[in-house]
């Protein structure tokens, strides 16, 4: 009995006119959400802090003024600039259903020009060198040490 009171009162609500009130009020709120979601960036307004996406610029900048800073207080060395070239982007890793991001492989060193004042002097080449290709893990045909014109 309390099936068939509860069933009744629900064809009662949902009825004629309500029914059609409800459903074409929900219709318009989705038009209104879908044409506001092209203007509002929802993802800005989670809570989670969004991964960030890898920037081969950023990325070599932050490694030329690393080497730029520390090239500078080797001995000898003076003021330098250095110049680096890569050998592609970033390539980033999927597993087989290509929806899920399992790594990013950071783009390869292809060759690194350090200008200093010390360029000259052998010792000095040397010593950059090696800095160099221990701090980026690439070989010694990858780097070129020379004079900063004055």
């Amino acid at each position: 009995m309390k099936d068939n009171k509860a069933v009744s009162k629900i064809k009662n609500m949902l009825s004629g006119e309500k029914l059609q009130r409800i459903i074409i009020i929900s219709g318009i709120i989705g038009i209104t959400l879908i044409f506001l979601s092209s203007y509002i960036d929802l993802g800005s307004l989670s809570g989670s802090d969004a991964e960030e996406e890898f920037s081969v610029t950023t990325y070599s900048t932050e490694i030329r003024t690393d080497l730029e800073e520390v090239i500078s207080k080797i001995e000898g060395a003076g003021a330098t600039e250095v110049l680096l070239t890569m050998e592609n982007s970033v390539e980033y890793v999927y597993l087989d259903d290509s929806t899920t991001k399992t790594k990013e492989v950071e783009p390869v060193i292809r060759g690194v020009l350090v200008v200093c004042e010390g360029g000259d002097d052998p010792v000095i080449v040397e010593r950059v060198t090696e800095a160099v290709t221990k701090a980026l893990d690439i070989s010694t045909a990858k780097v070129c040490i020379t004079k900063l014109s004055e």
